[in-house]
């Protein structure tokens, strides 16, 4: 077996992912998996006819792992470790993606308000013959909001690039009256468990 490169590819456009890696110290470039365009998405991040949010994020991220990896070879690009995430927002078997549009988030606020609901990121790895993912849960309960509340967020850029609509680290951290998790994980990288992956992976001492 080749020595491990520490360096890694991050197959993610969030920029919240690369400021959690660069807060454990993991040096890491770039691989971006195209999200549109005329032939459309590297991965599609459509939901299955029946498929459950905690399957559906798990999914995901091992489908973005697996193109990037063979991305990797495909170019001839340097051998790294390469990982990918996904973060899902859910109301029971109901999956808040990312609003298009106000009223979507306007929409996806209103259901969120005075209720708990679960974050979910599933974070995968892929280096030579290794292979894993792990799949972080947490509970977020929101405060009863105003629509005065929900009409001022939605003004903002915040809501809509965010699963749910709504980002921990930003505006909406004063809707949020309890969470049971990992904080890093409902922002899209938990920190403990991508350690662990990278760890097993000969990544991290």
């Amino acid at each position: 077996m080749k020595p491990v490169d520490k360096k890694i590819y991050l197959a993610s456009k969030s920029p919240r992912r690369r400021e959690l890696l660069r807060q454990i110290g993991v040096d890491f470039e770039l691989l971006l998996l195209r999200s549109d365009g005329p032939r459309g998405p590297d991965v599609t991040e459509e939901v299955l006819p029946g498929e459950a949010p905690v399957d559906y994020v798990a999914r995901v991220a091992n489908e973005k792992a697996d193109f990037a990896f063979d991305l990797v070879h495909k170019r001839r690009l340097t051998q790294r470790a390469v990982l990918s995430a996904d973060t899902t927002v859910a109301i029971g078997s109901e999956i808040l993606g990312k609003p298009a549009t106000n009223a979507e988030a306007v929409a996806m606020l209103e259901k969120l308000s005075g209720r708990t609901h679960e974050v979910m990121t599933a974070i995968a790895v892929r280096y030579q013959d290794f292979s894993e993912h792990i799949t972080q849960v947490s509970e977020v309960r929101f405060a009863d909001l105003s629509p005065a509340a929900i009409k001022a967020y939605c003004a903002t850029q915040e809501p809509y690039d965010k699963a749910g609509g709504y980002g921990i680290q930003g505006l909406a951290a004063v809707f949020i009256e309890h969470i049971e998790g990992s904080h890093s994980g409902i922002m899209g990288l938990p920190l403990f468990e991508t350690a662990q992956l990278l760890r097993r992976a000969g990544v991290l001492p």
